[in-house]
């Protein structure tokens, strides 16, 4: 079974295009399979398995997935944290036309091609329809205003990625939530990227890009009080799930965070082995940039699987339900309050006035124009990101850059020394440019990959990724991932995997920036 959202990008508003749902990636079964097991034999005194190879070890299931959505209002709703951690209960607020429901809880990985693991169950929960969206004029922000419906219990379960799944008889929908890591010490961490989620959801009617006027009517400031639209985990389960389950597969040591842990406590990266960036981060508060540019400066890896990361700014504001509920980006920084008074927390794109700060200062790359639709071109095959990927300068992976992309511009401020690993011609708004993925490392032994794409992570879903995308691309970036995540997990990849500054030999384009006002 494979769920697939249909992809549409029209200025910088980004629909999901990569397939959701299904087994290994998209692959066939057992292209990925772990070894056979050998003849019966008593257990090695060894020590135990790590997290999460063990809790992915335990049987999975595919039950995790939608069996329907049912009409609009059959069932939705929303957490009233973004993460907890391991044994914190939070609360559910649910709306439904149905007279009862259940909440499944299930746990995202690998789980021998499952993909997920049930954890927990609720009984039958009494339903009811909740009140109307409510709404704040001026920053045109929707709320839902619902009372809980239930408290959810995490006692005994794994730090993870989580979806909750609301079942009825007349239809299902999800609730992601993270269960955090107390710690990052010498592990990866996984960043999920809630607040670009956020800025995406038209839950109401209003989202960061529009609301029904278009994007004079936008919102200003969106609330986590509110169910997400849709399924309620697209955006999750397009950008988030398929590195998620690869790396729970290759038994990369992993710890999980948000983006909303990270603006509210910086140092939680502090001796991180690695930070990963999903499929689509762009949405930072002042605190989070802080911090990931800190922990790269003390030798933690990043690696950007997306494009157009860490380009807009935001900042927080609290809700009846806590801190940090509530994302401000006015985007224009002339209509935000602080202009003139702290110019250092207005809400535009990163790179622009009043007091700019551009992404590739820690990216490498800049995000340039969308939408486009091209292959991905292969420019520096004897890195060893590419290593047993068997690819050679000129191999291309048709489909796999864009809808959005990134590409090291001179023009910009970048790190050197910088690698350009991928270039890819394509044109833009009638403009030739190129794509890049780009490696670079720093002082500190620090090693920083950016994809130069949005589908690369999609990529991983093979064919179901559409787009012209195939099972080369698939291998390819598997491959390359899978090369990336195990040096990345060992330490400052810079100390044992310098790069090997090659700008000066690659040909140049005009420094344009074509970008959408939204």
């Amino acid at each position: 079974m494979v769920a697939v959202i249909a992809g549409l990008v029209t200025g910088a508003l980004f629909l999901p295009a990569c397939g959701l749902a299904g087994n290994s990636h998209g692959l066939s079964a057992g292209q990925h399979a772990s070894s056979a097991p050998g003849h019966p034999r008593k257990a090695p005194a060894t020590r135990p398995r790590p997290f999460p190879a063990a809790e992915n070890a335990k049987p999975g299931t595919t039950a995790w997935m939608l069996a329907g959505q049912g009409a609009p209002d059959a069932i939705e709703g929303y957490a009233d944290h973004v993460s907890v951690l391991p044994g914190q209960a939070f609360r559910l607020y649910v709306s439904t036309t149905a007279a009862d429901f259940q909440v499944q809880a299930y746990r995202v990985g690998w789980y021998g091609g499952s993909e997920g693991r049930l954890i927990w169950s609720s009984g039958s929960v009494p339903g009811q329809v909740q009140a109307p969206a409510g709404f704040t004029a001026g920053v045109n922000m929707v709320t839902a205003p619902w009372h809980p419906s239930l408290t959810v219990p995490t006692t005994g379960w794994p730090e993870g990625a989580y979806l909750l799944k609301l079942v009825t008889s007349s239809g299902q929908r999800y609730v992601p939530i993270t269960v955090r890591s107390a710690s990052t010490a010498g592990k990866v961490v996984i960043l999920e990227g809630v607040t670009t989620w956020q800025a995406y959801n038209l839950w109401g009617g209003y989202d960061l890009y529009s609301g029904p006027q278009g994007f004079a009517d936008r919102s200003r400031e969106v609330s986590f009080d509110r169910p997400f639209a849709d399924n309620g985990a697209q955006w999750f389960l397009s950008f988030d799930q398929p590195p998620i389950a690869q790396a729970e597969r290759d038994g990369v040591p992993l710890a999980y965070e948000t983006d909303v842990d990270l603006d509210e406590n910086p140092s939680i990266l502090n001796g991180s082995r690695a930070v990963i960036s999903l499929g689509h981060d762009e949405y930072y508060s002042a605190p989070m940039r802080t911090a990931l540019l800190d922990v790269r400066n003390a030798g933690t890896n990043i690696a950007f699987f997306g494009a157009n990361a860490m380009y807009r700014h935001i900042r927080f504001a609290s809700s009846a339900l806590g801190a940090d509920r509530i994302e401000i980006c006015y985007k224009v920084a002339t209509e935000d309050p602080l202009y003139g008074v702290d110019d250092s927390q207005t809400t535009q794109d990163w790179r622009d006035p009043p007091d700019p700060r551009p992404e590739s200062v820690i990216t490498g790359v800049f995000y340039e124009c969308n939408p486009v639709s091209d292959a991905y071109v292969v420019y520096d095959p004897g890195n060893w990101i590419f290593a047993g990927t068997g690819v050679r300068q000129g191999t291309s992976f048709p489909g796999m850059v864009g809808p959005e992309y990134d590409r090291v511009n001179p023009a910009a401020p970048i790190p050197r020394p910088i690698e350009v690993l991928a270039h890819s011609p394509l044109t833009c708004d009638g403009i030739a440019s190129y794509s890049d993925s780009a490696y670079y490392t720093t002082p500190s032994g620090a090693g920083v990959f950016a994809s130069g794409t949005m589908r690369w992570v999609c990529a991983m879903r093979g064919p179901s990724c559409g787009h012209g995308v195939g099972v080369a691309a698939e291998d390819f970036v598997d491959r390359a991932t899978l090369n990336l995540l195990r040096v990345f997990a060992a330490g400052p990849a810079g100390l044992t995997h310098p790069a090997h500054d090659n700008l000066a030999a690659v040909k140049p384009v005009p420094g344009f920036t074509s970008e959408d006002p939204s």
